[in-house]
Order: structure tokens, then sequence, then C-alpha cells
């Protein structure tokens, strides 16, 4: 039954399904589908005896990003217009309450995928000759209903028609119209879901400011309970980063040339780099899970902004509490320990080599799997040690060489990083010693940071 490409194309109603040309034609014309929702339908049709579960579709489907059940609920009901299937009465997909979905069309005919489908090419999907601009329009722009989700779902499905019927015609009458802010923002969130949608530009157009704020909530409330797991792992994987970091220079410290360092430093040390590192990494990683939620456009760029925005708050606040706690208590001038310049620097090394990383081309959270994953850690890794380096050499401190200037600021202390310098060719810390320390750092934090970002949450 299979061809020599070794998958068949399928027969249904009227339907033809290839897989392998990545093709739907129905009565001769070829229909258009957005790719995730192709392959969700070539997933139910090839598990067609069977309920597949929602977990097993958004594992399956969006294997390379983690969205809602938003996002599913959203795909199913593309498929099912582009089908022309009744949700109340299904030929195609059936809903199976709390568990997932099942192709339930009876005269699927398997063959081998040869020879021509005889289709004419894609064209944009006929509407609903029933539903005009002017309709879609006023659910658009007026459904202030007390159902907030219903009205989302109806405000959705609205601006998935206007773009059928003609995106630059459903901008056009939309002028200043009241709630036409509201309405730009949905234009723009659903374009990725409707074949052949034209652009939805925000900056330069009436109100494109309120409408930017209206898709930045409408995404992050969305994904709310998704990026908040992902900004959890993050702070996680920082923390642990940093443990392991702590432990390394521990070692070094307690059994270097010269050491005068006692047994304690082996257990503080890391317990100090887990809580550096799972203080930055949870104001890094959340912009990040942030951005990710709520940008699909500009995706590196928003990424690199959001990591450095979110660095250059926590560094800035950690600075400032450390020299008010400390100067207040102990009357030390520690303005040398990290700041807002590291932090903003950092972060935005860890956004820019994360979105290097992940090219995900409509915008989601990445989940890169295996290997591709461990890739992603080292790149994200690499981009920040670089600017780590840079850091280190321009004389800026980071977390070593803040431990080691405090140390040095109280007379007695038996902890610094001479014995480190040592084993690195200089008698006390200088320019080596601490480009190298910051060049590890970075390597940590960053890589630390990207695996557990790109943790799929459950």
């Amino acid at each position: 039954m299979r061809s020599s490409s070794g998958r068949p194309r399928y027969r249904f109603s009227g339907h033809i399904l290839s897989p392998a040309r990545r093709t739907l034609v129905r009565n001769g014309r070829e229909l258009p589908v957005i790719p995730r929702c192709f392959d969700l339908l070539v997933l139910l049709i090839e598990r067609r005896n069977e309920v597949v579960s929602r977990h097993d579709i958004l594992d399956a489907v969006w294997t390379d990003v983690v969205v809602t059940d938003g996002a599913l609920s959203q795909a199913i009901r593309i498929l099912r217009r582009t089908l022309g299937d009744d949700p109340r009465e299904p030929t195609f997909i059936r809903t199976v309450s709390r568990h997932g979905y099942r192709f339930v069309c009876e005269d699927v005919v398997e063959e081998p995928d040869e020879g021509p489908l005889d289709a004419v090419p894609a064209a944009a999907m006929e509407p609903d000759p029933s539903c005009t601009i002017d309709q879609a329009l006023k659910v658009l722009l007026h459904d202030d209903s007390d159902d907030a989700e219903g009205a989302d779902d109806r405000r959705r499905e609205a601006a998935e028609t206007l773009h059928r019927l003609g995106t630059a015609e459903a901008l056009d009458r939309l002028n200043r119209r009241r709630g036409h802010a509201v309405a730009r923002a949905y234009l723009r969130e659903t374009r990725w879901d409707v074949p052949g949608a034209g652009p939805v530009p925000l900056i330069g157009h009436p109100g494109w400011l309120a409408a930017a704020r209206i898709l930045f909530f409408l995404r992050i409330r969305r994904a709310a309970g998704i990026a908040g797991r992902r900004w959890m792992a993050a702070a996680a994987g920082g923390a642990a980063a940093g443990g392991i970091a702590g432990l390394i220079g521990a070692l070094v410290l307690r059994f270097g040339p010269g050491s005068t360092a006692g047994n304690a430093v082996l257990p503080m040390l890391p317990l100090i780099g887990m809580v550096i590192g799972g203080v930055a990494a949870a104001g890094v990683g959340a912009g990040l899970a942030a951005a990710e939620a709520a940008f699909r456009a500009w995706r590196r760029l928003a990424l690199a902004v959001a990591g450095a925005s979110t660095g250059l708050a926590v560094g800035g606040t950690a600075h400032l509490l450390g020299r008010l706690v400390l100067e207040g208590l102990f009357g030390r001038d520690l303005s040398p320990l990290t700041g807002a310049v590291e932090g903003l620097v950092l972060g935005g090394a860890v956004g820019l080599g994360y979105g290097l990383a992940t090219p995900i081309a409509e915008g989601g959270m990445a989940t890169p799997h295996g290997l591709a994953r461990v890739r992603v850690a080292l790149l994200t890794g690499l981009v920040c040690a670089l600017a780590s380096g840079v850091l280190g050499w321009s004389g800026y401190a980071l977390g070593a060489m803040s431990l080691d200037f405090m140390a040095q600021s109280f007379p007695g202390s038996q902890v610094g990083l001479a014995p480190l310098a040592r084993l690195l060719g200089e008698q006390e810390p200088g320019v080596v010693t601490r480009v190298t320390i910051s060049v590890f750092e970075g390597l940590m934090f960053g890589s630390g940071l990207a695996v557990g970002l790109s943790r799929r949450p459950r």
C-alpha cells in the first residue's frame, strides 16, 4: 500500500491527503492549510482507530515549541472549517471530552502516493457567503459580553474570517472606529492561522500603542501558566549552574597553591553560587519567558531586549541592596560589586544567544530535544561567555571577583582568588584571572539558564 517514499496517501469523502507532498485536495481543488494544522490532520488520520490525547498531539505536532491548549483548540477549529465539518454533528473530527480528538470518517482509503493528484493550485479559502466584512467587524469591535472566554473565541473567529475575506480591506474598514485597537490586535494575532492572510502592521497606525499593549497581554494571558513554569525551570537551571561553578571554585581555593582557605569553603561557595545564579536566572528567565510568550515577529530582538532589560533591573537592584546593607553595616565602599552594567550585558547576551540557538519562524516557546537542547545550551553559554570576557577585560566584576573584592575588604579573611591566580601564572588576581573567571561564569550561567528555559513543561 505504500509508495517508494514510504508514506501512503488517504482518500476520504472527496478529499485526498498526501503527507509526502503536504497537499490536501477536495474535488480536484487544493485546499490551503497552515503547516501545524496539516500535521495535526495527518496525525489524526494515521491514528484514526483510536482517540489521540491532547498530550500526544502537542508532543507530536508542536514538538519543537510548547503551546497552550488554546492553540490546539484553535487548530482543531481551523481544520474543521477547512474540511467543512460541524463540531455539533462531526463527520471528520470528534472531540472526546477531557481526553482528546478522534478522526471518525469511516470511508478512509489508504493507497500508494503515486501519480498526479489532479489538483488546481491552492488559493485562499472561500469564506462563508453568509458572512460579510461588516458582520465580522461588528463581532470584533463590539463583543462586550460577560463571557470573557467565549468573547475571545468569537473575536478570534471573526478576525480569521476577516483575513479570509481580505486583510487589507478589513483594515481599511477599521479606520478609527471605536474598538479599532482591540480589532487590530486580534487581526495581528490570528494572521498566523489563516493561509494567505495579509500583514497587519501596528507601528505608525492610529492607536498602535494601545493595540500593541492589548496584543501583549492577550498573548501573555493565554500562555501565563506555561511561561510561569518555564520561568521556574530557568531559575532552577541558573541555580544548578551557580552551584556547580561554586563547587569547582571551592575546590580550587581549598586545594590550590598557597591556599589558606578552610574546609568551610566547600559547602559555602556552592551555596552562594546557587543563590546568586538562581536569583539572576530568575530575573532574566522571567523576561525571556515573557518575551517568548508575547512576541512572534522579531522574536530574537525581543529576547535580547527582554534579557537586557531584566538583567539591568536585577543587577541594579542587587547592587543597590548590597551597598545599602554592607556599607551601612560595615562602612566599606563596595561600589565595585556587580551591578547594572553587568546585568544589562549578561542578560542581553543570554537573550541573544538563546534567540540565535532557537530559530522558531512562527514564534513560540522553544523546546529542543536531546542533542539539539545541548547545542542550544552551549551556544547560549558561549555567547554569554564572550560577553562576560569582555566585561572582565574591561574591569567589571562578576560573581567571583565581587566575592574576592569583599574578602579583601575585610582583614583576616581566608578566602581570595590568589590560589587560582597562581594556577594562571599571576601572583595576584589580574586581567588574566579576571577574564578567565568571567568567561567561565558566563558559560555556566548562560548554559544553565538555557537548559532550564528550554525544558518542556508538562
